[in-house]
């Protein structure tokens, strides 16, 4: 199976830049978006042969996810089951017949870190909400996750150390997640790979210079280490200032 996921950082833009030129040569099992800034019946997305399934922000141009599948799912889910956090359109959950896999969007905590307190809760509820999942059978997520988890993780960790996404505490939470029984796959395959970003700032040049963050991740249950088969980094795909990553799996 192939799973893309993507945060293009508003779709309809991102359909003016060749989204669907990637989407269609992808040909993923599962391809999955975060950041999609849609409200319901803004878009009619046309995906002959896949089901689709959308999350939707209630603050309009803001957040949001998509999930689109070949199979389709035993059952879906919108949220975390939280009322504090389901109103951003920030997580799809999809069952499958041997796995739950789901899209997540994880808040970011913002300049000055105006939202770190708010998102170590959100961490905190997201762990327990996928170990409750993994009880019953192997979790995949994907998504921005918005944490460059090492120092290898970005381009510049010393002068970023402590700004949003590479604070001590977010890469704490992340720690957790691997440490509770999951896995970081593009690491599992490529554990010392250095400039393997899939942000980048839209100012100074950053992609031109390949001075970015990984920051989207396919994150599995160690339970399907074994049926792991690659993990790509499609840094050559514009379209919005992520771009996408795959996760191939048996």
């Amino acid at each position: 199976m192939k799973m893309i996921s993507w945060n293009v950082n508003g779709l309809r833009a991102c359909l003016t830049k060749g989204f669907m030129d990637f989407f269609n040569e992808a040909d993923a099992d599962i391809f999955c978006l975060q950041e999609t800034k849609l409200q319901e019946g803004q878009l009619d997305l046309k995906l002959p042969g896949y089901h689709q399934y959308w999350n939707y922000a209630e603050k309009k141009g803001y957040s949001g996810t998509a999930l689109f599948t070949k199979t389709e799912p035993l059952a879906v889910t919108y949220g975390i089951g939280i009322e504090e956090h389901d109103h951003e359109g920030r997580v799809i959950t999809a069952e499958f017949e041997d796995f739950y896999f789901i899209t997540v969007y994880v808040p970011n905590s913002k300049q000055e870190l105006e939202r770190l307190d708010y998102r170590e809760v959100w961490e905190a509820d997201f762990l327990k909400y996928i170990k409750k999942l993994e009880k019953k059978k192997p979790v995949i997520y994907c998504g921005d996750l918005n944490v460059a988890h090492e120092e290898i993780d970005l381009k510049n960790p010393k002068t970023n150390h402590n700004n949003a996404g590479f604070t001590d505490r977010e890469r704490a939470c992340f720690s957790k997640v691997l440490a509770s029984g999951f896995t970081d796959t593009f690491r599992f395959f490529y554990p010392d790979l250095k400039d393997a970003y899939s942000w980048w700032s839209y100012r100074f040049h950053a992609r031109e210079k390949n001075a970015g963050w990984r920051i989207d991740y396919f994150i599995v249950s160690k339970a399907l280490n074994g049926r792991l088969k690659d993990a790509r980094i499609h840094a050559d795909i514009m379209g919005s200032d992520h771009c996408p990553v795959e996760l191939d799996i048996e």
